[in-house]
């Protein structure tokens, strides 16, 4: 059986993360949507089902029979043995909600968000569901997808020793060190929430950490780092300086001095020194951020939101963010004054002299950045993001 994890509409309002990606490669907690279904449904790999813009680059994987699986949805045991026992026909559903579908047929997009289910046999799923809906979701709930992956990712699992001058505050067992894990002397708060340490991680001298938190495999956390949950840092990540509730994709640095809370950081992207990023309005008053989906500045319905950063997007020493700002992919911003609320895709220079990134340049900054990990860009996604560069021009 084939398994596709399918966007929905709501991807739209994922952006500027889901320009580059399906809603099921978005990390939240320690895994990304796709790896947690994966894992729950015990396969090793899945398709996409996504718009035909990014279907080149996240292909379906089709055959004789199909489970399509909604890869906005926080997954868990109950709702993984549900799907699994779909038969062939039926849909899994919730309200307005498409959970999964079992079928023989061949569905894009379009078949799965657009079209009838008329011709499925309805299975009402009566739990809450969890879902990412709004691109401040994965913050918001990034606590809660810490504690949960990490109950079921610890169970039966033992970790690696904690070693002398480690000084742990709360429960030792809420502290998981995987294999290769690398911490010296510091403070690890397990009181606040777990903390998972991934393979090959390395946790550097002088740092006070709160849970819940997650280093992703060969990451880093700085010399003197304070960081509080909840707070996901991917894989192959550095990070530094002052961090609160933010969520890092694979390949992210922020290597320096700095705040920034309330947050989300693309892959591969680059925070020089004392960069800094407000998650709170001076007034307190609700937070609004820009809305490429419905071109208008939306509200949150929250006090605290700071930075959302597309991937590849990189910005100089002393940057200063407003709260709620939005950067596009591949961006490079600098300058001393606050950069616009919404910096669009392919972006060049600060408030007062922003121009067009161009491609070449852009790219060639790119593979220079990923050639460092020994990885480069696809000739896929070289195309989408000339394609996500041309659209953006109507911005600059």
């Amino acid at each position: 059986m084939k398994i596709n994890l399918f966007d929905t509409a709501s991807a739209a309002y994922l952006l500027p993360f889901t320009h580059t990606r399906p809603a099921a490669d978005i990390r939240c907690g320690i895994l990304t949507m796709r790896e947690r279904w994966q894992q729950y449904l015990q396969v090793t790999e899945s398709g996409s089902i996504t718009p035909a813009l990014l279907s080149k680059v996240f292909p379906a994987h089709y055959g004789d029979d199909h489970l399509y699986v909604n890869g906005h949805i926080f997954v868990n045991i109950s709702l993984a043995i549900v799907v699994s026992n779909l038969q062939p026909g039926q849909a899994l559903i919730q309200d307005e909600t498409v959970i999964a579908i079992r079928t023989g047929q061949q569905l894009d997009y379009d078949a799965i968000n657009k079209g009838s289910l008329k011709d499925f046999e309805p299975v009402l799923f009566k739990e809450a569901i969890v879902a990412l809906k709004n691109v401040w979701d994965i913050f918001v709930l990034n606590d809660y997808a810490l504690r949960a992956d990490f109950e079921f990712l610890t169970h039966n699992q033992t970790s690696e020793a904690i070693p002398e001058g480690v000084r742990v505050i709360g429960d030792p067992k809420n502290l998981f060190l995987a294999a290769g894990a690398k911490i010296y002397d510091g403070v690890f708060n397990t009181s606040t929430g777990p903390v998972y340490i991934d393979e090959d991680a390395e946790v550097m001298e002088g740092v006070m950490l709160r849970g819940p938190l997650y280093l992703g495999k060969h990451g880093a956390i700085k010399m003197g780092a304070k960081i509080y949950g909840a707070t996901t840092i991917g894989h192959g990540s550095k990070v530094g300086g002052e961090i609160s509730n933010t969520v890092f994709f694979d390949y992210a640095n922020k290597g320096h001095d700095g705040f920034l809370g309330n947050a989300v950081i693309g892959s591969w992207c680059n925070l020089g020194a004392d960069t800094n990023s407000s998650n709170l309005k001076n007034n307190y008053d609700e937070v609004s951020i820009w809305s490429e989906h419905e071109n208008r500045m939306i509200k949150t319905g929250l006090q605290f939101c700071g930075l959302l950063m597309g991937d590849h997007s990189k910005c100089g020493i002393n940057t200063m963010f407003n709260t709620g700002t939005v950067v596009g992919v591949s961006c490079n911003i600098y300058g001393g004054d606050f950069p616009d609320k919404f910096i669009p895709s392919f972006s060049w220079g600060g408030k007062n002299d922003r121009t067009s990134y161009q491609f070449d340049k852009a790219i060639d900054t790119a593979k220079r950045m990923m050639a460092r990990r020994s990885m480069e860009p696809s000739a896929e996604e070289i195309e989408l993001l000339k394609y996500i560069c041309k659209n953006s021009q109507q911005y600059n």
